[in-house]
Formats: C-alpha cells, sequence, structure tokens
C-alpha cells in the first residue's frame, strides 16, 4: 500500500543506497484499464477517469507509484501527427508528416495548459497527488528527443535520415528538447515526483551504439538537466537489451534506467550498478501472462533479490503488463516485491 516516506525510499535507490523499504512498481496501466472497466477513450481523455483509475488500483494493489504513462501520442497529435486506436487498444501514432525542413519550419511550440490533451495529463497528475499525497510516487511521461523524431516523421523515414540528412535529425531533436523541458516541467508544476522519459526508439533494436551516441544521448541529458533544476526525478525507459547502449544510457543523467525484460540483471547491475540506479525487469508476458501465480511469485522474487543486492535498485516489471495478466499473477508479483510470503 502506498505509504509515507515512500519518495525517501526512492532517492535513496538514486542515490545508490539500500532504502529503509523497498518501493514497488508496476508498468500495469493496460491491466488496471481492464479492472477499472474502462475503454481507452474513457481512460485518456477524461482526467476524472484517468485519476480515478489510478488511486482504485494503487489502493487495490499496493504500487508504490502512479504511473501516468497514458500512450505515446499526446504530444504528437497535436503536432498534427495522426493517432490510431481506442476501445480496448493502446492509441498509437500514424499518419506521421513529411520528413522535411519544410515540416519543421512549420511546426508551432504546443501550450500544455491548453493544447490537446496536454492539459487532460496534467489535470489527472494534480488529482491523484492531490489524493494521494506524499504516500504516492506521481510519475508523469514524455517522450526522449530522438524518440520524439520517430514518432513525428515515422520510424523508417527518421532512420533513413540518419544517413541522407542527419542535420535535420538534429535540428528536430533541438525543437523536441525544448517542448519536452516545456512539457516536463508543466507536469512537475501540476504535482508530479517523476518523470517517466521514454526512448524505445532509441535502442539497440533499432540504432547502433554509435547513433544512440551521435542522435540521442545528448537530447536527454539536456532535458533531464531542467527536470534536475526543479528536483524531479526522471526514469528513462528504452526496454533495453543491449548492453552498450546501457552503458551509454546511465550517462544521460538520468534518476534511474529500466531494464528491459530481455536483459540479464545481474550482468546490468555489474555493468552500471555503481554508477546508475537501476529499475525492473520481470518479463510482462513469459512470466506475468502466462505463468502461473506461484512461478511468477518465484521468478519476481529472484529478481528482487538480484537487483536489490548493493544497494540503488527499484523493483519493477521490465515492460508494460498485458492487459490479460490474471489478477492472481499481479498479487504475487507485488508479494515478491515487499518480500511478503506466497499465499
Amino acid at each position: 500500500m502506498a505509504y509515507k516516506g515512500v519518495m525517501d525510499d526512492i532517492r535513496d535507490c538514486v542515490a545508490l543506497k539500500t532504502p529503509k523499504r523497498a518501493p514497488v512498481f508496476a508498468m500495469s496501466e493496460e491491466f488496471d484499464v481492464r479492472m477499472a472497466g474502462m475503454t481507452y477513450d474513457q481512460f485518456n481523455r477524461d482526467p476524472a477517469a484517468m485519476s480515478k483509475c489510478l488511486i482504485d488500483t494503487i489502493r487495490a494493489y499496493g504500487y508504490d507509484w502512479a504511473w501516468l504513462q497514458v500512450d505515446d501520442c499526446i504530444e504528437f497529435e497535436v503536432l498534427g501527427v495522426g493517432v490510431k486506436g481506442g476501445g480496448n487498444i493502446l492509441p498509437a501514432t500514424c499518419a506521421y508528416l513529411p520528413a522535411a525542413y519544410e515540416t519543421l519550419r512549420s511546426l508551432k511550440m504546443p501550450d500544455p495548459q491548453k493544447d490537446g490533451r496536454m492539459p487532460v495529463l496534467l489535470e489527472a497528475i494534480k488529482r491523484v497527488k492531490d489524493t494521494l499525497g506524499d504516500t504516492i510516487c506521481v510519475t508523469g511521461r514524455l517522450a526522449a528527443p530522438f524518440s520524439s523524431v520517430t514518432l513525428l516523421y515515422g520510424m523508417m523515414d527518421t532512420l533513413t535520415l540518419i544517413y541522407d540528412d542527419p542535420d535535420l535529425i538534429q535540428e528536430t531533436i533541438k525543437f523536441f528538447i525544448d517542448l519536452q523541458i516545456k512539457f516536463g516541467l508543466a507536469q512537475f508544476a501540476a504535482g508530479a515526483d517523476a518523470l517517466w522519459v521514454g526512448d524505445c526508439n532509441a535502442s539497440g533494436h533499432l540504432i547502433s551504439e554509435d547513433q544512440y551516441r551521435e542522435f540521442a544521448l545528448d537530447g536527454v541529458k539536456q532535458i533531464v538537466k531542467a527536470y534536475d533544476e526543479v528536483g524531479g526525478l526522471s526514469f528513462y525507459h528504452a526496454s533495453e537489451h543491449y548492453m552498450g547502449h546501457l552503458i551509454a544510457s546511465a550517462e544521460t543523467g538520468v534518476s534511474a534506467v529500466s531494464v528491459g525484460p530481455g536483459m540479464d540483471l545481474a550482468a546490468a547491475k555489474k555493468a552500471v550498478g555503481g554508477c546508475m540506479c537501476l529499475m525492473g525487469n520481470v518479463d510482462p508476458v513469459n512470466v506475468l501472462l502466462f505463468a502461473d501465480a506461484q512461478t511468477v511469485y518465484d521468478e519476481s522474487r529472484r529478481v528482487f533479490e538480484t537487483g536489490a543486492a548493493g544497494g540503488g535498485y527499484i523493483f519493477n516489471s521490465g515492460e508494460m503488463i498485458p492487459r490479460d495478466t490474471p489478477e492472481e499473477n499481479i498479487r504475487a508479483f507485488m508479494r515478491a516485491g515487499r518480500g511478503e510470503k506466497f499465499i
């Protein structure tokens, strides 16, 4: 259950210490929306519904954060990018804008207080914080600058630009550094304690380590520096499976790096655990969705003990927990993170 002192424990983890009580997170939005009996259209566009879903599931399952991931489209639909989804399908970007300087010059900086669904997210953050106060880590969301470019122009066109026009990527990244600083600071002002900085499109699945360092790393550094100045935490997530990229992402200055479910957590701890707080990485599909509750408990406990050794660790799933995950498996996962016996 959410508790007073959670932010002190999280900050101890970020400082590479062992917390008094281990924070337990879960990337549970799809599951939570299902358990709340909502469609994504209701959840994503109504701050009252969004905040109620989070508050109710925090109280039901005991998460130590409110994860307002929502979807990857919020900043981009206001720029003219298409969005497809609804019902029980998480919205996603589509119908991207032309990868051209004309597009970049036409972009207008959104106002988080007025434009699109940005105010919906801000209001939901405020409602959760007003209700749960300092007993929870309220975590907003945004896309890191390189991934923002891919969500504007599309992945294939952006990857082509790496070779055909890298300057256009860099100039577009500058726009998104400004946008994501502005959007992030608005979320902190609304009551967020931390931001989930999504950068899956900069992972080793898609670009090389050298390309990551050339195009992705500095943009993350710049936005998190602005968040640090207001005392905000940043949790970086690329669902990373490649060690070179993980080592590079640990150079961004973020508060914690989320380890993807395909990476050996012990190896990650050995590589960067001495300089960066890690988060993760229980497999959401093979374990949480498909395994029985006893196996979920045993594997989750193994992951927890591996990550927690020596401090600097926050327990979490390695990726989004699927909508149809059995409720008993979520409870087993949470008991394992709490150090409670399997029932």
